[in-house]
């Protein structure tokens, strides 16, 4: 690497905190919001000062309006949480809310990639194999795992692997150790595709690695979203790399405020090496997620790898993303690779979550792991932002027997949404849910474990963002050996936790409360 690069990719690297915090309020909702209230309160007082004569008229004008724009939200196929949010907006404030609501709904920044990431991911569909005779073998070891199999082929053309080993994580720390090591042995292509990457010990240890593999004729592909370039990396860091040897790609940069820059985003995390070895888990490429800058206490996250078939999968699921704008995408080299067998006990069904159809599977396979559980479910997960069918399927687990229990952070990253959490606490806690709050720092896991039976490892969150609007990923594991190992991470975690208890509830300030049961109506929409 030439002293120039260095230099260049070291100088890009230093990005200021203020121009974040600009940044944020100039690409994307936050200006079009202030623009749009203030467009509410001009016009209101023009008509009061210009039209007052015909304020009667002027006022069944807007009941009108708003009559016909609740009509049209209500109508809509939207989650019915968020069409109560965007009803209540709208009643408040009819302007400012309908057309809030109409330039959120037609996603400007984002619908040419959507259809483009559809198509895509249709036209995918032909290059991985239809496997009924795994399918039918799933369904005779158990009929739950067959339909929840059958439902993920059919719903998002996701396969179910078996010889396939299942090494997890309990740290963040411990999927970077490994993740060096796995790179340092690769000879065809490395691809990753990272919600968030960020300058420092960690990403300068991975970029040094990837750089001597592309000068080693290693195919390197970097994919990261387009929110980094709002907070992390600079704009032309793509080109950067490319001097590197290293293909890189910003998936849908954000535009100044014409981008619905929240929406859409690429949240997955996903490493594949030459299709024989995938990485994915909540942990990004960042030095927070190692441990090696302390913001929120300590950071408990979580990974899996998969050694053997099931990395076709997360070979497709990023080849997919990564295809979108590509002339002429190319799939067979990547996915027929030959690869030496790797016997190993259970299943694997690495699966992926889109905002361009009406199918939200991530959700589906957490409600699936609740409605079957018999025992118990055990989930981490930084976030508790949720719908009616998500409460819902908790409580009637809890209340018909099944331990349920959710570990949360107790020190949050974002106040709001620990305050939109602590909303839930109480109707949880009353139908016999466990809540326990991670004393130490923040827990950004998100796993599901059920009756040393199942599991889910992956990115996605409970809440909206993740189960409606963002590209998320996971893996489903059934009866591997690896879910013992979760289980132990579970209870560990769970000894450096506190139990939440009705009085604590109680005794949460009252700002806090407050703040999440106004929060709650606009939950949907943040």
């Amino acid at each position: 690497m030439s002293n120039n690069v260095i230099q260049s990719i070291e100088q890009n690297k230093l990005v200021r905190k203020g121009k974040r915090g600009i940044l944020r309020i100039v690409f994307g909702r936050t200006m079009v919001i202030l623009v749009l209230l203030a467009l509410q309160f001009v016009l209101m007082f023009m008509g009061l000062y210009h039209l007052f004569q015909y304020l009667p008229l002027l006022f069944g004008g807007v009941v009108t309006f708003t009559g016909v724009m609740l009509l049209y939200v209500l109508n809509t196929r939207d989650n019915p949480s968020v069409k109560l949010s965007w009803c209540i907006v709208i009643s408040i404030l009819p302007v400012f809310g309908a057309l809030l609501y109409f330039f959120v709904r037609f996603d400007l920044g984002h619908r040419v990639v959507r259809r483009m990431v559809e198509k895509t991911v249709r036209e995918s569909a032909a290059f991985l194999p239809a496997q009924p005779e795994l399918l039918t073998e799933a369904s005779a070891e158990d009929k739950n795992l067959g339909n929840l199999a059958h439902y993920l082929k059919e719903n998002g053309n996701f396969s179910v692997y078996t010889n396939t080993r299942v090494t997890y994580f309990p740290l963040g720390e411990r999927k970077f150790e490994e993740m060096c090591r796995q790179l340092e042995q690769a000879e065809k292509f490395i691809f990753m595709e990272y919600f968030s990457i960020g300058p420092g010990y960690m990403w300068d240890t991975l970029l040094d690695i990837l750089s001597r593999k592309a000068a080693q004729g290693v195919e390197v592909r970097v994919m990261y979203d387009g929110m980094c370039a709002v907070a992390n990396l600079p704009y032309n860091y793509p080109q950067a790399l490319k001097m590197l040897g290293i293909q890189s790609k910003m998936f849908s940069p954000v535009r100044p405020m014409v981008s619905t820059h929240y929406n859409n985003r690429d949240h997955r995390k996903i490493l594949v090496i030459d299709g024989r070895v995938a990485f994915t888990g909540g942990v990004n490429l960042e030095d927070r997620y190692i441990n090696r800058e302390t913001v929120y206490g300590h950071w408990k996250d979580t990974a899996v790898m998969l050694e053997g078939d099931a990395a076709q999968g997360f070979t497709m699921l990023f080849l997919q993303m990564w295809n979108y704008d590509e002339k002429e995408p190319v799939y067979v080299p990547y996915l027929a690779l030959p690869q030496p067998p790797v016997p190993a006990p259970g299943y694997v069904i690495p699966y992926g979550d889109t905002p361009t159809d009406d199918e939200h599977v991530g959700e589906m396979v957490y409600l699936n792991i609740l409605n079957q559980a018999k025992d118990y479910v055990y989930i981490m997960t930084p976030y508790l932002i949720l719908d009616n069918e998500m409460v819902t399927a908790l409580q009637f687990a809890a209340r018909r027997g099944v331990d349920v229990r959710l570990i949360l952070p107790h020190i949050p990253d974002k106040k709001y949404a620990f305050a939109l959490a602590r909303s839930h606490y109480a109707e949880l806690i009353g139908a016999g849910v466990r809540i326990y709050e991670y004393t130490p720092g923040f827990v950004h896991a998100k796993v599901f474990l059920s009756d040393d039976l199942q599991a889910v490892v992956g990115t996605i969150n409970l809440d909206y963002r993740s189960l409606y609007l963002h590209f998320e990923c996971a893996a489903y594991l059934y009866g591997v050996p690896a879910l013992a190992d979760i289980r132990r991470d579970f209870q560990q975690t769970l000894e450096k936790s506190q139990c939440i208890t009705m009085e604590d509830v109680k005794k949460l300030p009252f700002f806090t409360k407050l703040s999440g049961k106004l929060l709650k109506v606009i939950a949907p929409l943040m």
